[in-house]
């Protein structure tokens, strides 16, 4: 995997795209989410969705949206929803009771700031608003469809997706037989889903035939699992500093990662052969309206932090 970002795009500024979506992103959490009584609660809501980060899923949904010609629009209630159910995955990660982080996005987390009572709250109340989100606020789109995106995105994050994924993380902490079929299952089913939403909500309510929402579901379940690998890369050659996050921190967890189980070369191989895969499935898509999806399964790849 190189170090840089990938050059095979020459005509796309993908920093300026990256920073007009997640603007725009910003805009439409901060208006979603409003400092309102009880004040505890939104302040902490908030203090984590509103603390930054990179925006790829959000990003991801607008995107695919675009592929299949919807407009903005019509995805960004559920591009903010994706983004609130992280943010609420993050919180509750961070906790004592699970990771037992005190570092987020390189501020402290929110049960530093406000508790592991309010933290555990802020993280059900994200949960719950961003289902209603999608349902009130998305505008020109058939019910049928937003039906359809609220199904989709509910599933992904259940006992059949992320909830799963972070069971069998949890508890294969300390295991000495875990292979890669198992370590893949773990981030098919912990970080895959909700890229995989993003994908498939934006083809959905941007009006998607069934056949693109699939083709988008397997680029996102392929950068799902690029992020992974990625993530568990850096995890281990970065500092706490470069990441805004503790690093080491899975070394210490005694956690399976694909450096402990395949080394750091042969997972940089790995990454390289997901992210080829993914963009194998644009092809068949209008070139151009493709290349944001292009730019962003390389910024993955290549990401520093």
């Amino acid at each position: 995997m190189k170090e840089d970002q990938d050059p095979q795009l020459p005509s796309f500024d993908f920093k300026s795209f990256m920073v007009d979506k997640v603007n725009a992103v910003n805009q439409a959490l901060d208006s979603a989410v409003p400092l309102r009584d009880p004040v505890k609660i939104h302040e902490a809501m908030r203090y984590s969705l509103l603390a930054g980060g990179k925006r790829v899923r959000p990003v991801l949904c607008l995107a695919a949206c675009d592929l299949v010609g919807g407009k903005e629009s019509m995805v960004m209630p559920a591009a903010c929803a994706l983004e609130m159910i992280h943010t609420m995955s993050l919180v509750h990660d961070d906790l004592p009771c699970m990771d037992n982080d005190d570092l987020r996005r390189g501020k402290p987390t929110n049960h530093k700031v406000y508790g592991e009572d309010i933290a555990v709250l802020a993280g059900d109340a994200l949960l719950a608003f961003s289902f209603e989100h999608i349902a009130v606020s998305t505008v020109g789109v058939t019910p049928d469809r937003i039906v359809r995106a609220i199904g989709e995105l509910a599933k992904s994050i259940g006992a059949e997706g992320l909830a799963a994924g972070q069971v069998v993380d949890i508890t294969s902490e300390g295991l000495t037989n875990v292979g890669l079929d198992h370590l893949e299952f773990i981030h098919v089913h912990k970080t895959a889903p909700l890229l995989e939403a993003a994908a498939v909500l934006g083809a959905i309510l941007g009006g998607g035939h069934d056949e693109d929402v699939e083709k988008l579901r397997k680029f996102a379940r392929n950068i799902g699992l690029l992020f992974q690998v990625v993530d568990d890369i850096l995890d281990v050659t970065k500092s706490s500093k470069e990441l805004g996050k503790t690093a080491g921190k899975d070394l210490v967890a005694d956690k399976v990662t694909f450096p402990k189980l395949m080394g750091i070369n042969k997972s940089k191989e790995f990454a390289e052969k997901l992210k080829s895969d993914a963009l194998e499935l644009l092809q068949g898509f209008d070139p151009e309206k493709s290349t944001p999806l292009i730019a962003l399964a390389n910024y993955i790849a290549y990401r520093q932090n």
